[in-house]
């Protein structure tokens, strides 16, 4: 503790070149804990997903092909089947093009809100059930527009009633939350039977079908039994878990992992090379102070702390600052990306690279401090 001060005095010998030094260390661990916040975020929230739902969908698509929705009933019949319900997913705008949402007409069936991600208050469900142009809404999507209960809300869809016309009109009965992973923004419910009636062509088919089974550790044979009952017909189902399909969105990005470690490694690396050049610098421009140190009586292990200690001090606090505020970036971001998180195990290991960066970009100039010759650096002076 006695020679903090001197450590600190020669952190501000030169202020202009310390903030830097500090900043690009703040920066580069802001950037370390919101890639490795952003990975973990989604490993958990991939991890979080349900293997016990399933979407059942043609070999194709999820929703440019269409089922035929009299296979429900032989889905419905399979073994470990909870329960089964048709889905159908299209576009429609609110009032102007860049106001767009997702609609989605389900079928109100028993049980049927087990066959989703989405969380409805219960008081809300016979008002939806019951009422042909009922809808639920998101919540998020609710407060963005300023809609409430017993507002009719009208829509202009891509999917046309059989009059022809685009236009929609639902009443607002409730709200809801969607825990999907990756899911569409703004969202709306409606009745499946009331739809299917009213639009003008594809009655009878549906996007896909959302089965809940009743055992997760069966989600597999369950989904392979569904696959074989359309198997070799012009409408062959594939069957996956919501989890799956999130695995396979992370996978779209490409090797994630590696996409990160070698972002956060060329960055380590600059930093690495930009604090020893720094400190190199340093260590010359004050090599008579240093020799003044050992002649009155420093060891060259104290010098070498000293140097060392000043490395240490500069990256440990700008690297607390960076990762804070990466921590306070990630739940902002997680408004618009589900499942963004900065777990404390993420904090710990860059608090660790930020020690371990100190000591490898520090050691050698401390090495030349410590083995300075005190009458060779007079003389030079």
């Amino acid at each position: 503790m006695k020679y903090l001060p001197l450590v600190w005095s020669g952190i501000w010998r030169k202020p202009g070149r310390t903030i830097l030094i500090f900043l690009q260390v703040a920066v580069a661990f802001v950037l370390f804990g919101v890639l490795q916040g952003l990975k973990t975020g989604v490993q958990h929230a991939v991890d979080e997903a349900r293997a016990d739902l399933l979407i059942v969908h043609t070999r194709e698509s999820l929703i440019m092909e269409d089922l035929p929705i009299s296979i429900l009933e032989a889905i419905r019949a399979v073994p470990g089947v909870r329960v089964a319900i048709p889905v159908e997913l299209f576009g429609c705008e609110y009032q102007k093009p860049e106001q767009g949402l997702l609609s989605v007409a389900v079928a109100p069936d028993k049980d049927w809100t087990t066959a989703f991600t989405f969380a409805i208050a219960p008081r809300e469900l016979p008002a939806f059930e019951k009422s042909r142009t009922a809808a639920l809404v998101l919540e998020t999507t609710a407060k963005k527009y300023g809609w409430k209960i017993g507002d009719r809300i009208p829509l202009i869809c891509r999917t046309l009633q059989k009059t022809g016309s685009p236009n929609w009109t639902f009443e607002v009965v409730g709200t809801f939350t969607d825990s999907d992973f990756g899911g569409f923004g703004d969202k709306i419910l409606m009745n499946f039977a009331y739809y299917d009636e009213a639009r003008a062509s594809g009655r009878g088919t549906v996007n896909h079908f959302n089965v809940s089974v009743t055992d997760p550790n069966q989600a597999v044979p369950v989904a392979d039994a569904i696959d074989r009952l359309s198997a070799n017909s012009s409408h062959e189902t594939k069957t996956e878990s919501i989890r799956e399909l999130a695995q396979e969105e992370v996978q779209q990005i490409g090797d994630f992992d590696f996409l990160i470690r070698a972002v956060v490694s060329a960055v380590l690396a600059a930093l690495l090379f930009a604090i020893a050049t720094m400190m190199v610098q340093s260590v010359r421009e004050r090599t008579s102070e240093l020799a003044v140190l050992k002649t009155i009586g420093f060891t060259d292990r104290a010098v070498f702390l000293l140097i060392l200690g000043e490395a240490f001090t500069v990256c440990l606090l700008a690297a607390a600052l960076g990762l804070a505020l990466a921590t306070a970036i990630l739940p902002i971001a997680a408004r618009f990306v589900t499942g963004l998180s900065m777990p404390k195990i993420t904090v710990a290991i860059g608090l660790g690279l930020s020690v371990l960066v100190a000591l490898i970009s520090a050691a050698v100039p401390a090495l030349l401090a410590a083995r300075l010759r005190v009458a060779t650096a007079l003389a030079e002076r």
